[in-house]
């Protein structure tokens, strides 16, 4: 009876052996995904991944490479419809897919004009062939928030967004906020959305959704939305459906900070005396863009010795803006000027100590403070466009809000 049952463990540890090695048999055997790329499988060629440098062109890449008795000039014919080779630019990536013999014939060459699209010129047929491929771009959303804890661009830059979203959220608020008067603890949110090509590389921010920040103690939201369905057009508005865009602009340049504010008497830093400063001043690097605020025809636009260079502003029959100490005058009298359009760059000229902007405003023709004046606003949507914009911001409110108060 040992007998026996010594001869059936035997038996079976047997079997649990030949199962174990089928098992790891097959981990061994079990096969590694090929990396590809462009449509093509990297391990059925010799791969070379290259650079355009200074001097090279498609016919000199070609002339380094194996491709038989083609000549390139037939080649570049073949192709021109699909593929300009004057086109390439210099630090553009290409690669060569070519045989893994010996011989290393090129099979394709890819150049990559940007991170979305390629260009293949496919030599494995008699016929050489020309296409053009763009990759599959994915779109994700995304909502962040909580608390300012530094400047907007670093808040966003520390959540690894793109840094033309604050660009965009500037201009969105430029008639209602100054963000350099943003503060620690002042509570945000952001709704955006970001594209990714192939599912997986970054291409940056593709819209923004919905926003708020708390400004002055107040929550000042935005969202985009088009009153006429059957237009593209998009403007932003608030809770309520009130437009965010203002006659004028909050100020002349972005991201800048005030240095000297309106006053009736002011020690005059190159003149050491006492005297009125009847605008605002914005310091900024010299050659930071001077924007107008508002639209209209330049009046003035020259020199003198005290304002340096200088341009003024026209709006209409009761509005007026000045902005002095340029480096550098970009438009000339009597142009007519958009709203937000440069005009000048920062500098230090006539008498000013430092770069900076003097900015002036006139309301019917008397200087008054910018910054104190209740400038008109924009007409707000009413009946059927607002209840459909209110029906449409509902949940991306709710989401904004949700975030925010975590």
């Amino acid at each position: 009876m040992k007998y026996v049952l010594i001869v059936i463990i035997a038996l079976f540890s047997l079997v649990s052996c030949d199962k174990t090695k089928e098992v790891a048999e097959e981990k061994v055997v079990k096969k590694v995904p090929k990396k590809s790329e462009f449509g093509f499988v990297y391990a059925d060629f010799n791969v070379v991944h290259d650079t355009i440098e200074r001097g090279d062109a498609f016919g000199t890449i070609l002339e380094g490479q194996n491709i038989g008795d083609r000549k390139i000039y037939d080649v570049i014919a073949a192709i021109k419809d699909t593929f300009n080779v004057r086109s390439i630019r210099f630090h553009k990536p290409f690669t060569l897919l070519r045989s893994k013999n010996k011989k290393h014939e090129l099979q394709v060459f890819i150049y990559q004009p940007d991170a979305l699209s390629y260009y293949v010129v496919d030599f494995r047929d008699s016929a050489v062939v020309a296409y053009k491929k763009i990759k599959p771009i994915t779109i994700k959303r995304r909502t962040i928030g909580g608390v300012l804890k530094e400047s907007l661009s670093e808040t966003l830059g520390n959540a690894k967004v793109e840094g033309v979203l604050a660009s965009k959220i500037a201009k969105i608020y430029a008639y209602s906020i100054d963000f350099m008067k943003l503060k620690k603890g002042d509570r945000f949110a952001i709704t955006f959305t970001e594209r990714f090509i192939n599912d997986s590389i970054y291409d940056g921010v593709e819209d923004l959704e919905a926003s708020f920040f708390e400004y002055r103690g107040k929550i000042i939201y935005a969202f985009p939305f088009a009153q006429n369905p059957n237009s593209d057009k998009i403007e932003y508005y608030d809770e309520e459906g009130k437009t965010l865009k203002n006659f004028f602009l909050k100020s002349p340049i972005k991201f800048s900070r005030i240095s000297s504010r309106f006053s009736s008497s002011r020690f005059h830093p190159v003149q050491h005396r006492w005297k009125a400063h009847k605008g605002t001043d914005y310091a900024a690097p010299r050659g930071t863009p001077i924007t107008t605020t508002a639209g209209g025809v330049v009046e003035q636009s020259g020199y003198s010795a005290g304002n340096g260079n200088f341009v003024k502003v026209k709006h209409n029959g009761t509005y007026a803006t000045q902005y002095l100490h340029m480096s550098k005058i970009l438009v000339k009298r009597g142009q007519r000027v958009a709203q937000g359009q440069v005009i000048g760059l920062v500098g230090s000229t006539g008498l000013a100590t430092g770069p900076h902007v003097c900015y002036r405003f006139w309301k019917n023709g008397v200087q008054v403070d910018a910054l104190k004046l209740k400038l008109p606003n924009g007409e707000p949507m009413t009946g059927a466009s607002k209840s459909r914009y209110l029906e449409k911001i509902t949940p991306l409110k709710f989401e904004l809000d949700s975030v925010a108060n975590l």
